[in-house]
């Protein structure tokens, strides 16, 4: 059995945890470190216990409590080589120890769990989303994408719970107050993916078989949880998709500890 929660979700701060009983991880840390401590307590997890950090890519979303967290619980912290590059002045001095690198696409193992880094089109250096591996059941996070490709679909595919980005309301974020500049990105090839793409992405896949589903990463400014989710369920219902009977369905929030979901 696998053990995942969201610990905070959005622009403004996001780390995941997964555990399967004895192996506890974290994947990013984009707030500070007292939060995180202080969800972990909440979910009753002790933050000394933890067996690694993995990081997604560099944005300060995802790695400002990376260093403090490796320092003072003497956790390793892995990433891929571009990323490392990229994040290593941000995140403060890490034992040297506790710098761990992977390759994306293939197999690594922290405990009983095996886990593949595999690309994103986002705009960081090398971003990667994360399958997890343990027996029969398989647990995928993926979000900061841009758009949807062949290659990412495939690698979504089989899982058992998938937290996928749902990050904007396209007509929100065109009214909205953010300049120019930064909706162009946001709506971009190497952007965010919006409330209606996640729809898509999850009718797909709970036709080839996948029955939980988180939707993370909202944006504060151009969405909200209930637009998120109703705008998914909108998709499963024009595909004959029930939430609540066909799929599970939840919205992993900005500000506040998720429920904890076992595979």
């Amino acid at each position: 059995m696998i053990k995942f929660c969201s610990l905070y979700s959005g622009s403004s701060g996001n780390s995941l945890f997964i555990s399967d009983g004895r192996t506890k991880m974290l994947i990013d840390s984009g707030i500070s470190g007292k939060r995180i401590i202080e969800a972990l307590v909440a979910i009753g997890e002790n933050p000394s216990e933890l067996s690694a950090i993995l990081v997604t890519h560099e944005h300060s979303d995802h790695i400002k409590g990376v260093g403090i967290l490796s320092r003072k619980f003497d956790i390793p912290i892995y990433a891929n080589e571009n990323t490392w590059n990229a994040m290593e002045q941000a995140i403060g001095p890490v034992n040297i120890k506790n710098k761990m690198c992977f390759c994306n696409c293939e197999e690594f193992k922290i405990g009983n769990i095996c886990i593949k880094a595999f690309p994103i089109p986002h705009d960081a250096v090398d971003p990667v989303g994360f399958n997890f591996f343990l027996g029969s059941k398989k647990i995928t996070t993926a979000t900061d994408i841009g758009h949807i490709t062949k290659e990412l679909i495939s690698h979504l595919m089989g899982s058992d719970l998938l937290f996928i980005e749902s990050n904007h309301d396209v007509e929100m974020l065109k009214v909205g107050p953010y300049p120019w500049p930064l909706k162009k990105r946001i709506l971009g090839e190497r952007g965010h993916l919006s409330n209606e793409m996640a729809g898509k992405v999850v009718a797909h896949l709970a036709k080839k078989g996948t029955k939980k589903f988180l939707l993370g990463h909202l944006s504060r400014e151009n969405n909200f949880p209930e637009l998120a989710y109703r705008t998914v369920c909108n998709v499963l219902d024009e595909n004959d998709i029930c939430a609540g009977r066909d799929v599970m369905l939840s919205v992993a929030l900005r500000d506040q500890v998720g429920e904890v979901v076992e595979v």
